[in-house]
């Protein structure tokens, strides 16, 4: 049985390679995928390299997302360091100076 995995940011630079990986994986299923900026389009507009999942589309319905951690318990873990260098962030912090 594989294991259903669902991917916030789906759209962002460690989404997309969240993504390569997993769909690589034999025993990996992919749910939702969500991704703010890029709600409604489809995957493969924003993370061409993705092929099987290029038609699905990125869902953020009613903009809430609840997450439940829930420690020591169950055998599998992931970190995910994320960060936004999109040319909105850029230009908008390009402003500031110290």
């Amino acid at each position: 049985m594989a294991l259903r995995v669902a991917v916030a940011g789906a759209s962002g630079y460690a989404g997309g390679e969240i993504l390569r990986l997993l769909t690589s994986h034999p025993g990996v299923e992919i749910g939702a995928m969500t991704g703010h900026s890029s709600a409604g389009r489809t995957l493969g507009e924003v993370q061409p390299q993705v092929g099987a999942l290029a038609a699905r589309v990125l869902d953020l319905s009613g903009r809430r997302i609840t997450v439940t951690v829930d420690l020591r318990s169950g055998d599998r873990s992931a970190v995910i360091w994320t960060n936004d260098l999109t040319a909105e962030y850029v230009h908008e912090n390009s402003a500031y100076s110290s």
